[in-house]
């Protein structure tokens, strides 16, 4: 319930109270007036008592006390009933000690329930204290507790939403972090190359010049464009690895590690197939990803590594059948799916996971080659 329906119950409830302290309509017809000394009270002293039980519903929420200070006021002098209930239920829902609970609780249950005793027996004052007195702060404990069970759910929900943003997070920032460590032995390697091949062409004095130019030309156009992908992911000043990163060539060696584990993996790659080494490298990381969760969850699993090219670039699928133990974890969960994603996703391309009908699993993965004029347009941006 919002602010302005709130704010419209309680202005129903105080004109009733209001209107409880002059029409007798609202007030206990056993009584002629007050049930105390059964006799009824001037008017301006009913309306008074009405008025300033109204003012009191409206700050019902902060201050129950006062509702019900004045709603015992109301019913020994007016006989009126409404506030009584309403401030019963006020103390069940915003009264937090629950010895005083208990305490007004009893003393509203006396002042409602003698009266009717003297006057009718107790027959008639066990229900209508009951009804007046009990039931309303029941149902404000109950109503005040299944708010708090709701608030405390939705900020739960809202918590565990922002931790899971964060380890998204921090799963791509770290993914960002090692692609940069990847590429820079390789743009290294690609300088170095360029070197390699100048000192050659002053080397040539003019020999095979055109050649060792072109070839220069090439290299360089290469590690601009790898060059310009390692700024875009660079996120930390961490070492890096000084080592050479796996790619196409290194996918027999990471399946058949799999097949020594005695899994059954079946590698199938197109020949001839060529790409930049961020490219290269980031297939290698999803079909390790996907045997790695193979491993862990069908262990038993059949499983197809298969990898080709189109017009639209490089295509991969590893694609298992789940075995005799089916995988446990949702397709895309995983901190490791995480990062492969935000990898292919670096390089231009898409990464989709999904169960199949048959229990199995599946990893797909689209990521471009660059066309021929992708580096000289690097070059002339630069």
């Amino acid at each position: 319930m919002g602010p302005r329906q709130r704010r419209a119950v309680d202005l129903l409830f105080a004109s009733v109270c209001v209107l409880a302290g002059v029409w007798d309509g609202f007030q206990s017809g056993l009584f002629e007036g007050s049930p105390i000394v059964d006799h009824r009270a001037p008017l301006a002293v009913n309306a008074t008592l009405g008025v300033l039980t109204g003012l009191a519903v409206l700050v019902r929420r902060d201050r129950p006390l006062l509702l019900y200070a004045s709603a015992l006021l109301c019913w020994t002098v007016v006989g009126a009933y409404p506030a009584t209930i309403l401030a019963q239920y006020s103390l069940g829902a915003h009264l937090r000690s629950a010895r005083l609970r208990v305490a007004l609780t009893a003393v509203m249950v006396a002042a409602v329930a003698w009266p009717i005793w003297r006057s009718n027996g107790g027959d008639a004052g066990a229900p209508l204290s009951v009804a007046l007195c009990i039931l309303p702060v029941l149902v404000g404990l109950y109503l005040s507790s299944r708010r708090e069970v709701l608030a405390n759910l939705e900020e739960r929900a809202r918590r565990n939403e922002r931790e899971e943003r964060l380890r998204i997070d921090q799963a791509r920032a770290e993914e960002r972090a090692q692609i940069a460590r990847d590429m820079h032995d390789v743009v290294t390697h690609r300088v170095a190359l360029m070197v390699l091949h100048a000192t050659a062409l002053e080397s040539a004095q003019g020999r095979d010049a055109v050649r060792i130019a072109g070839r220069i030309q090439g290299i360089g156009r290469e590690a601009l464009a790898e060059l310009r992908t390692l700024v875009g992911v660079l996120r930390d000043g961490a070492a890096v690895p000084l080592h050479p990163q796996p790619g196409l060539d290194d996918l027999a060696e990471l399946v058949a590690a799999s097949r020594a584990l005695g899994h059954a993996v079946e590698l199938r790659v197109e020949a001839g197939l060529t790409a930049p080494a961020l490219v290269q490298h980031a297939v290698y990381r999803v079909v390790q990803e996907a045997l790695t969760n193979v491993h862990k969850h069908a262990y038993d699993a059949r499983t197809t590594v298969a990898l080709g090219s189109d017009d639209d670039g490089l295509w991969l699928v590893v694609r298992d059948d789940g075995g005799t133990s089916a995988p446990a974890v949702a397709p895309g969960g995983g901190h490791g799916l995480l990062g492969i994603a935000e990898r292919v996703r670096l390089v231009g391309g898409t990464l989709e996971t999904r169960r199949l009908a048959d229990g199995g699993f599946e990893v797909s993965a689209r990521l471009p080659l660059p066309g021929p004029d992708l580096a000289a347009h690097l070059e002339g941006s630069a």
